[in-house]
């Protein structure tokens, strides 16, 4: 049987989001802290060898979206291409599935770590159909260690849940923000292995990491078609098949 219900389904049409709690089975979620605590590692070397301390939307010792690593990590790859994702994306996306993108987004213990309001969508830029992103708390999620917050449709003034809002680019932290309100959104309280799955469509932020410990969260996006750059010329991120015509494909 699916993770996913009916009302999971429903709700995800009205609001742009659902929550699964603690559906990661207990050794792929310390697999996947592992790899992640590896790449943080790895990645503070890359920027302590280029002398940098902002890179991107990274800020050094503090935020970090370590991305597009699986294909070096079997750890990864187990996860992105199982049986638990595939299901989700298949029961959202439909019978094709792809790979889209992924990326550990982790929060160090420290007050400006805080995510802009944004939609994923956002990030691409150019009008494109809705992907799917799937955001796996690798700790217990609270309001204190900065989880992510989302903004249900109907609550964030567009017109249509498929609208792609423009998106400013905020100077100090290179964020991209798309929404101006004052709805402050739903946080997402989880235990660890829970998944926010959320439409890119849906707008949501995070709050900053007050606590003495890592905030570790892992994105899984998903896609029903592969997603084109602007010109039609090539993959924005990826295209790895995921599941063809129902039938899940091993990465």
């Amino acid at each position: 049987m699916s993770h996913v219900t009916s009302e999971m389904i429903e709700q995800f049409k009205r609001d742009g989001f659902f929550i699964l709690e603690s559906v990661i089975p207990d050794d792929v979620l310390q697999a996947l802290r592992d790899e992640c605590m590896r790449y943080i590692a790895v990645f503070d070397a890359e920027m302590e060898a280029k002398g940098l301390k902002t890179e991107g939307i990274n800020h050094y010792k503090k935020r970090y979206f370590v991305a597009n690593r699986s294909r070096e990590s079997s750890v990864m790859t187990y996860f992105l291409f199982g049986e638990l994702m595939a299901d989700i994306a298949s029961a959202t996306l439909g019978d094709n599935v792809y790979l889209f993108n992924e990326q550990y987004v982790v929060k160090a213990a420290d007050t400006d770590t805080k995510f802009a309001w944004h939609q994923d969508s956002g990030y691409v830029g150019h009008y494109h159909v809705p992907y799917l992103s799937c955001w796996c708390a690798l700790d217990d999620m609270s309001i204190e260690n900065g989880t992510i917050y989302v903004l249900p449709y109907g609550r964030d003034g567009r017109n249509t849940s498929d609208e792609l809002i423009t998106h400013v680019v905020d100077e100090d932290t290179n964020d991209k923000i798309g929404y101006h309100g004052d709805d402050p959104g739903d946080p997402a309280i989880v235990p660890e292995g829970s998944i926010v799955v959320f439409s890119s469509r849906t707008f949501h932020r995070s709050g900053s990491n007050t606590t003495d410990s890592y905030r570790r969260s892992y994105l899984a996006q998903y896609s029903a078609e592969p997603i084109m750059n602007k010109e039609g010329t090539e993959f924005w991120q990826r295209a790895d098949p995921v599941v063809e015509n129902g039938k899940r494909v091993m990465g």
